[in-house]
């Protein structure tokens, strides 16, 4: 297999960030706002290669993943660079997809969400930009969360806070259905950015 170095800078982006090349090593399997994330063919590895005007922030999550390193919650950095990490292929859906796919989110998994973060806080980082896309829940059940570049941000974060409010508020009490499309979801996405 070819270095990760050589893996990451094998993807091309063209202005609007669109994949303009990538080894063939490499799949798809997620876009962004600051990277691109690929699944490493014949390995059980993510690599996460960052926009251009983003590349800082390789080193920023590859800090913090050693920080939570040993933390089940979260996956493990395996390697990093100038412009990429490599951590756990995360493998289930993500909250925003079980809502989209009516897959029930049980309180449960609300609650490991909590435990998760409270890790996270005791190893001196302060979790932000917690939403429903990078929150996993995986074929056996478990808990995951991925894209922790923002858990050094000072300012506190209301992401998680809200998102287990309308949980409770309207998930769990069946005001809002339990399969939503796209549009919806995206919808009250936008809703919620421009207002919070």
């Amino acid at each position: 297999m070819k270095s990760f170095y050589v893996l990451a800078n094998s993807v091309k982006f063209d202005h609007r960030m669109s994949i303009v090349a990538k080894d063939e090593n490499l799949e798809l399997i997620g876009t962004g706002k600051s990277a691109a994330v690929f699944k490493v063919s014949s390995t059980k590895l993510a690599i996460k290669v960052f926009y251009p005007q983003y590349t800082n922030l390789a080193n920023v999550e590859a800090d913090i993943y050693r920080k939570l390193n040993g933390i089940d919650y979260y996956p493990t950095l395996h390697a990093d660079g100038p412009n990429y990490v490599v951590i756990d292929l995360i493998e289930g859906n993500t909250l925003y997809s079980c809502l989209n796919k009516g897959i029930e989110v049980h309180e449960k998994v609300i609650n490991e969400v909590d435990n998760a973060l409270r890790f996270a806080k005791k190893r001196g980082l302060n979790p932000s930009d917690v939403h429903l896309k990078n929150i996993f829940i995986t074929p056996d059940s478990a808990v995951r969360i991925v894209d922790v570049a923002r858990f050094t941000q000072e300012a506190p974060c209301p992401k998680w806070k809200d998102t287990k409010k309308a949980y409770y508020k309207f998930y769990r009490r069946g005001i809002l259905p339990k399969k939503m499309p796209t549009f919806l979801l995206d919808t009250i996405g936008r809703i919620y950015r421009k207002y919070s």
